[in-house]
């Protein structure tokens, strides 16, 4: 039956749109929630009533969900939501968080370890799925059945890789609900997922394919996610459709590239605040500006970007003192301690290259560890090329972000292995991330392409951003769930 416009879309992810907190003068406080996730569904809001069911993460969120005893109304971004924070054990949360959701998913989707050496799955592991990621996906699950009972055509959207067990939850409660599923990071080939434990794929994939439609960013991975489904559990797979028969049911895989809001990114670069920055940065400009963007996660791939750097200014001694290198990047778990010591190599090959390449009045590598918005969109508008040699990325939405509001046609240098890479890959230097040299020849050419050149990627690069925003990534999603409602 098709939903009806007159109950609202219910979004579960394990991040909400809003955090609570307490301000300084005691007061409570409303903050956006961080991550790409919550920048990419705030649009929902805006397109038709919306429920979002989400985790509460920090204490004042805990002291909200306890007070309120359901939904809570919040103002935000010029929209206005029903946020349903979900309490769960602290203990349980930290084993779903931690342990399981990361590192063990997050590194098996971006391919992230080193199989001689980890992961060992031991009790603890497996106890952490079944005490921690399976308890909170239940606590989930639970809330979204309690906001759907009694309604006639509920939807449900659920999003990533936090709660790939819930729908099952759901879809066993109520057979009639209409189950969505985006997936946010990569979605790597089958062997990939062969590292996890046998009873942990079956319950995952069980969850999955209890949706009615998945959405991943790139054809490729809904490609894998087809191949997964034939060869770990043997379902009947339709490629030419991107279909799959499991439990009498017809599940569609669809792709989705999630676009960004250029006007507004726009609106921002224009703005008072991104214009102080701009001044320090031109000031201290030298002849190149290189940046990068990013979290300090191991996907990034940020050692070898400053190592093929690195092997750029030993090669070209032509640009010393002529180039700066200007990163900046947000710590990332740092409670997991492949992410603590990853930080300190970071700044380890910093110091490595600036001693071996700098002088007393130029430092080649201008490292910023932290998150400032509109000091990042200030150097999106300055750079001459900007670096996303990600090892894997679900999308990677710098890459749209910064050609959209850069004014010197900056080159984009790309690694294959980003989403974006699928929409960008034309107009960008394309690199494999492990190759060291043909990234450090990728600087070289960036640096030395001529005007022409470096204008018409760069004029490629915003037509494809401007052709697509985050509304017409919802209006897609949500277009297959009205045609499959129908049984188109």
């Amino acid at each position: 039956m098709p939903h009806r416009k007159d109950e609202p879309l219910i979004i579960v992810s394990n991040r909400g749109p809003a955090e609570f907190e307490r301000g300084p003068d005691g007061e409570r406080r409303v903050r956006r929630g961080g991550g790409g996730l919550v920048t990419a569904l705030t649009g929902l809001a805006t397109h038709r009533k919306v429920l979002w069911v989400a985790s509460a993460m920090g204490d004042e969120d805990v002291a909200v969900a306890e007070e309120a005893g359901g939904p809570v109304e919040i103002e935000m971004d010029d929209s206005s939501y029903e946020v349903d924070l979900v309490v769960s054990d602290p203990d349980a949360f930290d084993a779903f968080y931690s342990v399981i959701a990361n590192p063990q998913l997050w590194f098996v989707q971006h391919y992230l370890w080193d199989l001689s050496n980890a992961p060992d799955i031991r009790r603890e592991e497996k106890r952490a799925w079944e005490q921690g990621y399976e308890v909170v996906n239940e606590d989930i699950a639970r809330e979204v059945l309690r906001q759907v009972e009694g309604r006639e055509s509920p939807l449900v959207m659920f999003h990533d890789y936090h709660l790939y067990t819930a729908p099952g939850i759901v879809r066993r409660a109520v057979p009639h609900a209409f189950l969505h599923h985006f997936v946010h990071i990569p979605w790597p080939h089958p062997d990939a997922w062969r590292i996890l434990p046998r009873v942990w794929r079956e319950d995952l994939f069980d969850g999955l394919l209890s949706n009615d439609i998945i959405g991943f960013h790139t054809n490729a991975y809904v490609h894998n996610f087809l191949d997964c489904c034939r060869e770990l559990v043997g379902a009947e797979v339709d490629y030419r459709n991107a279909t799959v028969r499991w439990d009498g049911r017809e599940i569609w895989a669809r792709e989705y590239p999630l676009g960004i809001d250029a006007e507004r990114l726009r609106r921002v670069a224009d703005s008072e605040q991104v214009g102080e920055h701009e001044k320090q940065i031109l000031a201290r400009r030298r002849e190149h500006l290189i940046i990068r963007v990013d979290r300090a996660d191991l996907s990034k791939n940020v050692l070898r970007g400053f190592t093929a750097f690195d092997q750029f200014l030993t090669d070209h001694p032509e640009f010393l003192e002529r180039v700066t290198f200007i990163a900046q990047l947000v710590p990332s778990r740092t409670d997991v301690p492949e992410y603590q010591e990853y930080l300190e190599r970071i700044e380890a090959i910093v110091a490595v290259v600036n001693h071996r390449h700098g002088t007393t009045d130029w430092m080649p590598i201008d490292l910023r560890m932290y998150e400032d918005f509109h000091e990042a969109v200030a150097r999106y508008k300055h750079y001459d090329l900007l670096m996303v040699n990600s090892l894997f990325d679900g999308m990677n939405l710098v890459a749209k972000e910064a050609p959209a509001v850069n004014t010197r046609d900056g080159v984009l240098m790309l690694s294959e292995n980003t989403g974006a890479h699928e929409e960008l890959g034309e107009y960008a230097l394309s690199v494999n991330p492990f190759d060291i040299e043909e990234q450090a020849e990728a600087i070289h050419e960036a640096l030395t392409m001529s005007a022409d050149e470096r204008r018409r990627r760069a004029d490629g690069m915003r037509r494809i951003v401007d052709s697509t925003d985050p509304g017409g990534w919802v209006d897609r999603q949500l277009a297959d769930i009205a045609a499959k409602q129908r049984g188109d």
